[in-house]
Order: C-alpha cells, then structure tokens, then sequence
C-alpha cells in the first residue's frame, strides 16, 4: 500500500489552525461513536440518508455527516490526506477562507451524492428495505437506493485536494511504500491525477449493478467534492498571487533600489523541501 506522508511546504502565510481544528474534530467524534456504539449505531442518526434529505426531514445531517466515520482506517487514511494537503491551501488563502471553502466543499459534494443515489428502477424499491428503518429486512434482497447513510470528511477532502492541484502542480508529494518502508517523491499533478482517474473509473462503474468493486463508496462524493476544490482553485490561486506578493524592494541609504533575488520556482512561490508541517 501507498501513503501521502508530506509534500513541500510554502514558506510563510496563515498557520493551519482550521486544518488541524478539523482534524481533532473528527478524531473526537469517532471516539464518541465508539463510546455509544453498545447503544446503537450515531451513523444512523446523524449520517447523510439521501433519501430523508430529499424529503426535506434532515438537512442538518449534511454538516454532522462530514465529521463522522465508519471505522479506523477510513478515519486515519481521511485525517492523512487532510494533515498532508490543507495545510498549504490554508497559509495562502486564510484561516477564514479555508473554514469557509472546507464546508462548502463538503456540502457540494454531498449534494452530488444524494444526486447518484436517489432514484433507480421503480420496482426495485419493492424488493428492497431502509438501512436504518427499525423494520426487518428479512426476506429483502438489497437495501433501498439512497437509503444507505453517508458519512465521512471525504467529500471536503475531495475539494482540498482539486484546489491543491490547481494552486500547486508543481509541488512534490512524498509517498511511503508500506510494505517496502521506503518513501519517494513525485509531482502532485500526477499523484492527484491519478487519484481522481481512479474516482472516476470507479464512479462511473457504480452506475451500473453495484459490485464488491464500486459499493460502500460514495464515489461521486468524492468527484463532485474534487470538482469543486478545482473552482475554487483557480479563484484562490488568484487570491494567493495577490497574497503572496514579494515585499517591498529594499532601498540603500540613498533612496537607490536594490535588485532583489528572483523567486526560487516559476510559479513566484517559495517551497521548503521538508515534510508536513
């Protein structure tokens, strides 16, 4: 398996407070859920169903959804990417901007989830049951389409991640091999090109009967919250050239100019070579 561990670091800019606010947030939850999970499933209660979302009976579950998880490692491969990614997105576009362009995000790409799910063939809902009805599914062959509870930070993440490849192609990713423990670098348009090429794919192949491939994923969370995050990229990437001007030039003690040196990539920002922050 292969993990984003770091990638390079822009110098300067706001410190990732919303980032890493985020990120204790959702740990917090989880823990939580753990904590009542004898007393029955929070994901019910408190996940994305995009059928009660439809019907107008939930719609605060569209921001709960976002800081909840459906076990360890879809929370540690989540907390990953985010620690990895928002953090250079953050420093150039602000605190209050990142908070902002996070939930949106997040609340975009759930909207083209309960988009995919809601709908089907009329008379394969007689053969089918809620997820989270109270009623037995015995005798059921399938859950109901867009009954199913979605939950995670992968929709906002999705949208970090298509502004992170607009505002910082040229950045470099350090990936870890696990089972080689062994780490390299490539660019970040070709990890994340790569990414949502696999999202795609497998976005698309749901569409079709649901297999062990394309089931338990809201793919289309993650393309429409990717979609987003490469919108917004390009508004923040102008907003981050406005921000990350170079100072005033120096003068000598005779009002003369001093050249100064020129920026250390062609994109005028500056990188450091090191890992996460």
């Amino acid at each position: 398996m292969i993990f984003p561990i770091g990638d390079d670091q822009v110098k300067g800019g706001a410190f990732p407070y919303v980032s890493y606010a985020f990120i204790a947030i959702n740990v917090i939850i989880f823990l939580i859920q753990l904590m009542y999970q004898a007393e029955g499933s929070l994901i019910c209660e408190f996940g994305c169903v995009p059928n009660e979302v439809v019907a107008g009976d939930d719609y605060l579950s569209l921001f709960t959804s976002m800081f909840m998880h459906g076990g360890w490692m879809h929370l540690i491969g989540n907390m990953l990417f985010l620690w990895v990614f928002a953090d250079n997105i953050e420093a150039t576009v602000g605190n209050f901007n990142f908070f902002g362009f996070y939930i949106m995000g997040g609340l975009f790409a759930s909207a083209v989830h309960i988009y995919f799910s809601v709908g089907g063939d009329p008379a394969a809902l007689l053969d089918c049951c809620s997820a989270c009805s109270d009623i037995s599914c015995e005798g059921k062959t399938a859950h109901c389409p867009g009954s199913i509870p979605s939950v995670g930070a992968s929709g906002a993440i999705s949208a970090v991640l298509g502004a992170y490849l607009v505002m910082f192609p040229k950045s470099k990713v350090k990936l870890l091999v696990l089972y080689l423990m062994q780490s390299f670098k490539i660019p970040a348009l070709w990890f994340l090109g790569f990414w949502i090429a696999q999202q795609l794919f497998s976005g698309f192949a749901s569409l079709g009967p649901e297999t062990a491939a394309t089931g338990g994923t809201a793919w289309w969370a993650h393309i429409g919250g990717f979609v987003f995050g490469l919108a917004a990229g390009f508004f923040a990437r102008d907003i981050g050239k406005e921000a990350w001007q170079e100072e005033p030039v120096a003068g000598d003690n005779r009002g003369n100019s001093i050249p100064q040196p020129p920026p250390s990539k062609p994109d005028g920002k500056e990188y450091d070579d090191g890992d996460m922050v």
